[in-house]
């Protein structure tokens, strides 16, 4: 990493640090935090875990904080977990837990964005949509919407364009992407992160999804030798407290803890811009900073992949989407419309 970048994390750290510190005193709180996985080193040790740590210093707050694989939580449990009052505060991949409402994979739908500033509009365009529903069917409330970074593949084998794709079995992790990769006459294959490398070692799949700094520092590229900048979705992972638990919180802790988790929200934001950048270039021989170096090949997709894409997404993704979606809620596209949509230029209609 850079020196700039690392003064700007550090000073979004501060900042949410001394966010944290001003909150006003009252009753101690009891927190039971579950964060990201320990693997995503960047984000959990540079960010999550020192922010709680600062919370813990607080006279009224106390906070026990654990990393999702250190206590064997399952992503795909995180909305059922924080609605039962398991854990007053999860870190959450909203892909894998949209499965018990898919509403919520409405804010990172595969396709719909072609780079981080277009996911920034999406995020802004349904947070309040996506924290209202999220307080009336899992008694919980949004405290921040973050990406990993854009969602590309590491494929083996020769690939010079999204139609080398077809055949290819493909490791997906939410139902959108699944589509979109079957839209494009590849087969999904759902795989938890940690069997993906072996899963292309041994030829299970040709090509993985995945952030670019995560691939990097799993050493997908030992098993893979072409990258293929298409973002297929960003990994939007949130901060979620109990409804319950925000509650007891007086109003000027509501204010100032909001205020703070916009600023931890921020520092993930950066990261997602700024370090996959530089796992792309270490992945593909470029001057490295903070990645392993290899000699992977970047793939140059052209024009013809990007309208490619878009067709998928507009006749596979959104339709099917939007059926499920509606099954569970019937004003779920037309709140995506309103907002996302509008944002983006899409139209979803149920089929």
């Amino acid at each position: 990493m850079t020196i700039k970048w690392k003064r700007a994390l550090m000073t979004a750290a501060v900042a949410a640090g001394l966010a944290v510190g001003g909150i006003a005193q009252a009753a101690e709180l009891q927190l039971r935090v579950v964060g990201n996985f320990s693997g995503n080193k960047k984000q959990v040790d540079g960010v999550e875990r020192p922010f709680f740590q600062k919370l813990n210093e607080r006279d009224d707050m106390r906070v026990t904080y654990n990393t999702m694989d250190a206590i064997g939580v399952d992503a795909s449990d995180a909305l059922r977990l924080i609605r039962t009052g398991a854990f007053d505060v999860m870190s959450v991949q909203i892909g894998m837990a949209s499965r018990d409402d898919p509403f919520f994979e409405g804010v990172d739908l595969a396709g719909v964005a072609k780079n981080l500033d277009e996911q920034r509009q999406v995020v802004d365009a349904y947070r309040e949509a996506f924290d209202q529903r999220l307080q009336e069917r899992f008694g919980a409330k949004l405290l921040t919407l973050w990406p990993f970074g854009p969602q590309v593949l590491f494929c083996r084998g020769d690939i010079q364009s999204t139609s080398d794709l077809k055949g290819k079995k493909v490791r997906v992790f939410t139902p959108s992407m699944s589509r979109l990769v079957d839209g494009l006459g590849a087969t999904p294959v759902t795989l938890q992160f940690s069997e993906v490398y072996l899963a292309l070692q041994r030829g299970v799949a040709d090509c993985g999804v995945t952030a670019p700094t995560a691939g990097n520092s799993g050493k997908w590229p030992e098993v893979t030798d072409h990258v293929v900048p298409l973002p297929l979705s960003y990994s939007v992972q949130g901060h979620l407290m109990n409804l319950k638990t925000w509650n007891r919180l007086t109003a000027q802790q509501q204010e100032e803890l909001t205020t703070a988790f916009a600023e931890m929200e921020q520092a993930m934001w950066d990261i997602a811009r700024n370090v996959n950048d530089d796992a792309v270039t270490c992945s593909t021989g470029g001057d490295c900073t903070e990645h392993e170096q290899y000699q992977m090949k970047l793939v140059d997709l052209g024009a013809d992949s990007a309208a490619q894409v878009r067709e998928v997404t507009e006749q596979k993704v959104l339709p099917v989407w939007a059926q499920t979606c509606n099954s569970v809620w019937s004003e779920c596209a037309a709140t995506w419309n309103s907002s996302v949509g509008e944002a983006t230029g899409y139209e979803v209609k149920a089929n």
